[in-house]
């Protein structure tokens, strides 16, 4: 069996390098990429800054090798003073080096992206997202970031909504090139920027993971991209997964009233 080649962004820490392992574990070849140097679980190395257009088009031309997949990884969390970095890293340039990629992939490759929980309010952002989508990875941004009035937490959840909603977008035409595309959605992961997140989403991120029971591990977020960039998720397109303990349950539950549906003790019939 021949080996794959997947190209992983945001492979030096957290959900990105636990999916370096198991790609490699597997028998994978891995092409990964970073702002920060990384050789743990990989075989090549390209430095990549998805805030550089110039980087994203150095990196892609330096992957040269016919692409099975490309796992969308590197992100910023939502943290002040980065609003424009944070548009162009997690949605701009992630958007840009994938198009840029899409010609080296091979048939039936996948293209996985890393969106989040925090994405799910999308049908709230629609508007803004498209008007987010009509900018490039080279367009100037603090005028965006002004007139919508953003700050680096709605930058963040507008980033994630982006991703959803272009990974939607983008599936009719992977398929008609024989590709796969497909954004997943974490919630409470333990990485070194949870921090980050709890400054950001307060209480609200805290109930909802203890009411998981637990943060999630990076591993088990790897897990899941990993599957879906093989062959064994053919028929899975155009989708986006949570992978968040069933914190969205535990919302739409309670935002639904839902209490009528449980499981409740049904009287013995003699």
């Amino acid at each position: 069996m021949a080996q794959s080649i997947y190209a992983v962004t945001g492979v030096a820490s957290g959900i990105g390098a636990e999916l370096a392992r198991l790609l490699k574990d597997r028998g994978d070849r891995v092409i990964g990429l970073d702002i920060r140097e990384t050789s743990a679980n990989i075989d090549c190395f390209i430095p990549l800054d998805l805030d550089d257009p110039q980087s994203i088009i150095e990196a892609a031309a330096r992957i040269d090798e016919p692409l099975d997949g490309l796992c969308n990884n590197a992100g910023l969390p939502p943290r002040p003073g980065l609003e424009e970095t944070i548009l162009r890293v997690n949605f701009l340039g992630t958007r840009a080096f994938t198009h840029a990629l899409v010609p080296k992939m091979r048939a039936d490759a996948s293209i996985v992206n890393m969106a989040s929980r925090a994405g799910h309010g999308w049908r709230d952002g629609l508007e803004q997202v498209k008007r987010l989508g009509r900018l490039s990875h080279r367009d100037p941004l603090e005028r965006f970031i002004t007139h919508e009035k953003l700050d680096a937490t709605r930058c963040y959840n507008l980033t994630k909504e982006a991703i959803i909603l272009w990974t939607i977008a983008e599936a009719e035409a992977m398929v008609s090139r024989g590709l796969r595309i497909n954004s997943l959605s974490p919630g409470g992961i333990s990485t070194g920027i949870l921090s980050d997140f709890q400054k950001a989403f307060g209480d609200k991120m805290m109930r909802n993971v203890q009411r998981a029971g637990r943060p999630g591990q990076p591993v088990e977020i790897a897990e899941i991209a990993a599957f879906l960039l093989s062959g064994a998720s053919n028929w899975i397109k155009g989708t986006d997964i949570a992978i968040d303990g069933g914190m969205g349950a535990f919302n739409q539950a309670d935002l639904m009233d839902l209490h009528e549906l449980r499981l409740v003790q049904e009287e013995t019939i003699t």
